[in-house]
């Protein structure tokens, strides 16, 4: 799929129009090529030079420019949050996270990974498209408020061998990575990367609640990855392989695990693979993609409860897709898809180190198969209609259909208007639903999945060739949201299908480009969200600002990238708010001072802002105190 851009591959997109950058194609919304103005959405695209500019090293930190997102970060995981939806302790299960097409969400969890959990080094990625809102239609399970999709650089691109350090103060972390890609003589492009990083973290003050516990958590917020990916494409065939091996040290006593214990940790192991095959017929009039794909992800922890547990999770998939996309009929383009996988082994264990026989093992393998269709449809030289269906079938909520329709109407030649609707869905996954412990949580066989359908407004205005502004008003209505409740038989905490959410809001964008190189991009997005009581939802700003600005400097041949991002207050778990924060970021970059030698300075929390994110019920902490000011440097040479 990156190969859609070689034109752009070795350009430097800073230096481009709005106009330009408005211009490039998205694939995320319907799984083909289109333009951003037809999309049936408000997509995004965060550039390769958005990455660099900014200095970015995780997925969430990119997609936290953007409007309506927020994230969440326990300090063991980041989870995002889209549209005011973002629960304490939330795996990211309602967001589809993709990597050149390919889910990323897991069997067990069905979490998206965006913070360091994410299986792929930042440098190779190309570009980020981030599609709002129900995704159903074409990707089915988890797409219910957004679609995350990112696309990885090619072997042309890099053309040569690129090796990274990194060192960052004060968490002690030092990262690095070594890649070679090349576009070979015989038209094959090859691709490969290995990345490693270790971290020794901060030594933290905590505060563990009921535990009647308190001190600073000292060497206990390390962290270790490794990460390797390869690719290989020639012609129409491209075939991809990524892992990632991630172990994270735990500070705050885990799913009210015993406090300042040393040795308790949370592991993340992801191995991804991918065959594509994708090719036009003569005339391109019909065009046929399609691909199988494997995944296998292992999570690994150790936690006290007096004793030592190991708590463990696995989950094997593999499946494939097939797509053909058809116009040659008079102002339509047609889609249909297959889609199946097939999760051949998922299971959860409970592990006593000292006593073996009170080993607890769940096992829920399963399997789900979609069917899709898709008609994008001229009906004048203004106006466009975009009609969709998908059919999914799975062992654990049976048939789900899931509809899309817009109407989108280019009213000047740089006005768009849409009009949007969308449904999606999401099964319980296997934890929700099966595990049980007897302790902490019961199984419920009977979990219902959860439903939402989405209206949306969107208009964009293009000022001139370099201003873009964008208004979108939105309401989403969710139905058997899953919640942990407690079992009326056991008493025990149990997942069960609360009542409906609603929500409503209003995002508002800005996005600006000079000639000189300059480029601010700006949002404002009001949110208010409520559950059946018309409580507001835990962990849901109602107000969220951003800021980035780009420019280069006279000086060195610098560039500097600046962004400050505001959010509002949150509700915690015991009904009280976190203080709204803005924070600022810094980063300078500049490839002048030697030949093929890229360097970078950044600052996370420029300004030092104390702030904290609400904890979930798994926690001790009601809240927890997020990094304060980070210096990063960062050197990369290419040859």
């Amino acid at each position: 799929m990156a190969a859609a851009f070689p034109a752009l591959a070795s350009r430097d997109l800073t230096t481009l129009s709005l106009e330009q950058l408005m211009d490039l194609k998205v694939i995320g919304a319907s799984k083909y090529e289109q333009k951003q103005a037809e999309a049936a959405a408000a997509v995004s695209i965060i550039t390769r030079d958005e990455i660099r500019a900014f200095g970015w090293r995780t997925l969430d930190q990119a997609l936290a420019s953007l409007p309506g997102i927020h994230t969440t970060y326990d300090r063991q995981y980041s989870y995002l949050g889209t549209r005011g939806f973002g629960l304490p302790g939330d795996y990211t299960t309602r967001v589809l996270v993709t990597i050149n097409g390919n889910r990323t969400n897991e069997a067990v969890y069905d979490s998206g990974p965006t913070g360091r959990q994410f299986p792929l080094d930042l440098d190779l990625i190309e570009r980020i498209e981030f599609i709002p809102g129900p995704g159903g239609a074409v990707y089915g399970q988890n797409a219910m408020f957004g679609v995350v999709n990112v696309i990885t650089r090619t072997g042309a691109a890099v053309d040569g061998a690129e090796f990274a350090a990194a060192w960052q103060d004060p968490q002690a972390l030092g990262e690095g990575r070594a890649s070679f890609g090349k576009l070979l003589d015989n038209d094959v492009d090859v691709l490969v990367s290995v990345s490693a990083l270790h971290a020794q973290g901060e030594d933290r003050f905590f505060n563990f609640g009921a535990a009647g516990v308190s001190g600073v958590a000292t060497g206990l917020d390390g962290e270790r990855k490794k990460q390797f990916f390869a690719s290989i494409a020639r012609g129409p065939w491209a075939f991809e392989l990524i892992t990632s091996d991630r172990r994270k040290d735990d500070p705050t006593g885990a799913y009210r695990s015993d406090p300042l214990v040393t040795g308790h940790y949370q592991g993340d192991r992801y191995t991804l693979a991918q065959a594509r095959y994708q090719n036009s017929f003569p005339g391109d009039a019909l065009q046929l993609q399609a691909r199988l794909f494997a995944g296998r992800y292992d999570y690994t922890s150790l936690l006290s409860y007096g004793t030592a547990f190991n708590l463990a999770a696995t989950s094997h998939w593999h499946g494939g897709e097939l797509r053909l996309l058809y116009t040659a009929l008079a102002d339509h383009k047609l889609m249909f898809g297959l889609e199946a996988q097939k999760n051949t082994r998922v299971e959860q264990q409970t592990l006593d180190v000292t006593i073996p026989a009170n080993n607890l093992l769940f096992t829920a393998p399963g399997r789900r198969v979609g069917v899709y269709a898709q008609d994008e449809w001229r009906i004048a030289d203004t106006l466009t209609a975009t009609l969709g269906l998908r059919v999914d079938h799975d062992n654990v909520t049976g048939t789900q259909a899931s509809p899309r329709a817009a109407l989108i109407w280019q009213a000047a030649p740089g006005a768009t208007l849409k009009a949007l609707y969308g449904r999606a869905h999401r099964a319980p996954n296997a934890y929700e639903r099966d595990y049980s412990d007897g302790v902490s949580q019961v199984a419920n066989p009977a979990l219902k999945g959860e439903r939402i359908d989405t209206l949306e407004l969107v208009a964009d205005h293009r000022v001139g060739r370099d201003l873009n502004l964008r208004a979108s008003t939105y309401q989403w209505r969710m139905r058997d949201l899953v919640v942990l409740g407690i079992d009326p038989v056991s008493g025990l905490p149990q997942y069960q299908s609360g009542d409906r959410v609603t929500a409503k809001g209003l995002e508002l964008s800005a996005d600006k480009t000079w000639d000189w190189g300059g480029r601010l991009r700006g949002s404002l997005s009001l949110q208010q969200v409520r559950d059946a009581s018309s409580a507001k939802l835990k962990n849901s700003p109602q107000l969220l600002g951003k800021l980035n600005f780009s420019a280069p400097l006279s000086v060195a041949g610098l560039r500097l990238g600046y962004e400050l991002q505001y959010d509002g207050q949150r509700r915690t778990i015991d009904g009280s708010d976190t203080d709204g924060y803005a924070m600022s970021n810094l980063h300078l970059s500049t490839s002048k001072l030697a030949k093929d030698l890229e360097v970078g300075l950044g600052i996370r929390n420029l300004f030092d802002k104390r702030y904290a994110h609400p904890g979930a019920d798994t926690n001790w902490q009601n809240a927890l105190e997020q990094d304060g000011r980070s210096v990063r440097l960062q050197a990369t040479y290419r040859f």
